[in-house]
């Protein structure tokens, strides 16, 4: 078992790694602690950023109706595309959830389908806990946004349906987001610029249609709907300063 990672950073070695943000020139850099094995698909520039404070600084929470179609999607894709740093935590969980379900079979298929990974996936319950903590809310229906406002009133101002905030996100100017190094920064800035623009941008679909018990192609409609609507805004969070 390798070493935990969390109390210190580490020196990488130029010579015998290739991950994204090592100098050039030859010379070991020092990794922020918590970054040490996130490899090339950590967040970007996280190496030209000042040390993090350890532990989460953001969270992500996706909700849907079981946790076991939706929500789990979007958070894997997420997951995917973000990779593991520890500074942004994304999990999901059902308004009416039996905890501890696999995703469902047409559920996991779509999601390897589209770069995500089911693996050690477990369902769990809404609580006002999780909603309370969440930095973050987004739902797969305006439902389960008003059921997940519910459980915590405070949670309004950051609490969006999937489809919304992707296109919220795509009338937010880029650089007010990719101007920020820090990851955690990045993510308040854009939840931030969203809440302004509710009521002055149009959206015209605000749901995910609910897949669960459908076909196939019904699960890789809710994919492709949920995947679109994320690509803006994972590619704000993501996009290197030095594109």
């Amino acid at each position: 078992m390798r070493a935990s990672p969390e109390n210190t950073g580490i020196t990488r070695n130029p010579t015998t790694r290739g991950d994204s943000g090592v100098t050039g020139n030859g010379k070991a850099e020092i990794v922020p602690a918590g970054h040490e094995y996130c490899g090339p698909r950590c967040w970007r520039d996280v190496w030209k950023a000042p040390a993090p404070p350890e532990g989460v600084r953001f969270r992500i929470l996706f909700v849907c109706t079981g946790n076991i179609c939706r929500s789990p999607l979007a958070e894997r894709l997420t997951r995917s595309a973000l990779g593991p740093c520890p500074a942004v935590q994304v999990i999901s969980a059902g308004t009416h959830a039996q905890p501890g379900l696999e995703m469902t079979g047409h559920a996991r298929r779509t999601l390897v389908r589209l770069g995500g990974d089911p693996e050690g996936f477990g369902s769990r319950l809404l609580v006002p806990e999780l909603v309370a903590d969440a930095d973050l809310i987004l739902t797969a229906t305006r439902r389960h946004r008003a059921e997940s406002v519910a459980l915590h009133l405070a949670a309004a101002a950051r609490a969006f349906t999937i489809a919304e905030f992707g296109t919220l996100a795509r009338a937010v100017p880029p650089g007010r987001i990719t101007r920020h190094r820090d990851p955690a920064h990045r993510a308040r800035a854009l939840v931030d610029e969203a809440r302004a623009l509710r009521g002055l941008v149009r959206v015209d679909e605000l749901d995910i249609a609910d897949p669960y018990q459908g076909s196939r192609l019904a699960h890789r409609a809710a994919g492709r709907s949920i995947a679109r609507a994320l690509a803006v805004p994972l590619g704000l969070l993501t996009h290197s300063q030095d594109a």
